[in-house]
Parts: C-alpha cells; sequence; structure tokens
C-alpha cells in the first residue's frame, strides 16, 4: 500500500508533470526538425531542378533569337545595297541600254544588227524590260559579248539564244535579254520600240533582223541554168 500511496504522490508532484510535458516537447522539436531538415532538402533538390530548367529555357531562346541580334544593322546594310544598286545598275533611260548594247559589241568585236524592246509588267520598284536582239561574227566573240553584257555596269540577264545563221566561223544569233528600269522611266519607251520594229540601238530607222553573208569574189553569182541570165542574149541565140 505504501508503494502505491508512493506512486500517486509522485504523479501528483507539479515537478513531474512538468518533466514528462518537457520531455513530450523535447520529443516533438526532434520530429518536427526532422521533418524540417527533410523538407528543405527537398525543397533544396526541387529548386535546382527548376533552375537547372530555366537555365535550359534561356539556353534555348539566346539560341533562337541570336539571328535576330543586330537585325536593325542588317536592315539598314540591306536597304544602302538595294540604294546602290538602284543608283548603278539599273539604267535609267533606254539611250543608256542603248549604249550599253552598243560599247559592249564594239568592244568585243561583233555586229548588233537589231533591237527591239517589249512591254515589261509594270511593278512597284521595278519593271523589267525584254530586250530582242540580233548579233553576229566570230564565235569565240559572241561568247566574250554574251559574258561581257552580263558583267555590264547595267545590269543585263541573258534569257535564251537562237542560232540563226552560220558561216564559216561566223555564227548570227539571236538573243533574248532582260533588263530592269524604274516603272517611270520603263514608260517612255519608244514607240516603234514597243510595237516591235527593228532598229539599231538608239534610232528609229529600220533594220536587217539577219546580216546578209557577203558573196565571194566581190560580186553576186549568177543563177544556174542551162540559158544565160540575161534574156536579150537569149533573143539573140534563138535568132542565130
Amino acid at each position: 500500500m505504501s508503494r502505491i500511496a508512493d506512486l500517486k504522490a509522485q504523479l501528483r508532484s507539479p515537478l513531474n508533470w512538468h518533466l514528462a510535458g518537457g520531455g513530450i516537447l523535447f520529443a516533438a522539436v526532434l520530429v518536427l526538425g526532422a521533418r524540417f531538415t527533410f523538407d528543405l532538402i527537398e525543397v533544396g533538390s526541387s529548386k535546382s531542378d527548376e533552375l537547372h530548367s530555366r537555365q535550359t529555357q534561356l539556353a534555348v531562346l539566346e539560341a533562337q533569337t541570336a539571328p535576330l541580334r543586330g537585325l536593325d544593322k542588317k536592315v539598314e546594310a540591306s536597304r544602302a545595297a538595294i540604294k546602290e544598286f538602284m543608283a548603278k545598275r539599273v539604267p535609267a533611260n533606254y539611250s543608256t541600254i542603248a549604249t550599253s548594247l552598243g560599247d559592249v559589241a564594239v568592244k568585243n568585236g561583233v555586229r548588233l544588227t537589231r533591237v527591239t524592246y517589249g512591254k515589261g509588267k509594270p511593278d512597284n520598284e521595278l519593271t523589267e524590260v525584254p530586250i530582242d536582239a540580233s548579233i553576229g561574227g566570230e564565235y569565240t566573240s559572241v561568247l566574250r559579248f554574251i559574258n561581257g553584257l552580263e558583267r555590264d555596269e547595267n545590269f543585263f540577264v541573258v534569257r535564251g539564244m537562237t542560232l540563226t545563221g552560220q558561216q564559216g566561223g561566223t555564227v548570227n544569233l539571236r538573243l533574248q535579254v532582260s533588263t530592269w528600269m524604274r516603272p517611270a522611266d520603263a514608260a517612255n519607251a519608244p514607240a516603234n520600240a514597243e510595237e516591235g520594229k527593228d532598229g539599231k540601238p538608239g534610232d528609229t530607222g529600220g533594220g536587217s533582223a539577219t546580216p546578209a553573208p557577203a558573196e565571194k569574189n566581190g560580186g553576186a553569182s549568177a543563177p544556174r541554168g542551162k540559158g544565160n541570165a540575161n534574156p536579150a542574149v537569149n533573143k539573140n541565140k534563138e535568132g542565130v
């Protein structure tokens, strides 16, 4: 009975209750501390993964936007190049085209016998001007003419060529060439050139589409046949 009484007395003691409460609080603190540590580790790992993901997204965005860096300078450079092209390589009038064609022909020793200008389709910036030309000369000279035309200061593009005649080492070609002019300048084409008439560069007269080959021995050859080409001679023979 005395032991039971002592136990009851201990349970009723405030000190013992304080000690028990302190022990419970200490255990709770340990549990909460452990839980907080685990949560902190988990949050740190999640933050690290998120940071890595953000860094990857940033790298992808930088790679995608790299071509756009300095775009304003590229646009300015392109505008300057276009302006220079328009000023230097776009002919201002049809006389400039004719002069360029004639100069290239003379430089390379070919005959430019016909040039006509077609009506290009109007555009906002530039209008294409089709050119139909006939040239003749030595084969190598014709090749140099075509190469020189494509390298001329005025912008020319050779669209096609057709062999129209050949005699010895001389060839005659029909060229389809294009150049471009400002719409206002292209509208001032010569009337006869727009109608497709023949003419030398820069003039309005007619011309032969293909140069006639010169006859050998300095004169025209007489037609072949039994009779003489002169009717009067034939009549005299019949009288005899």
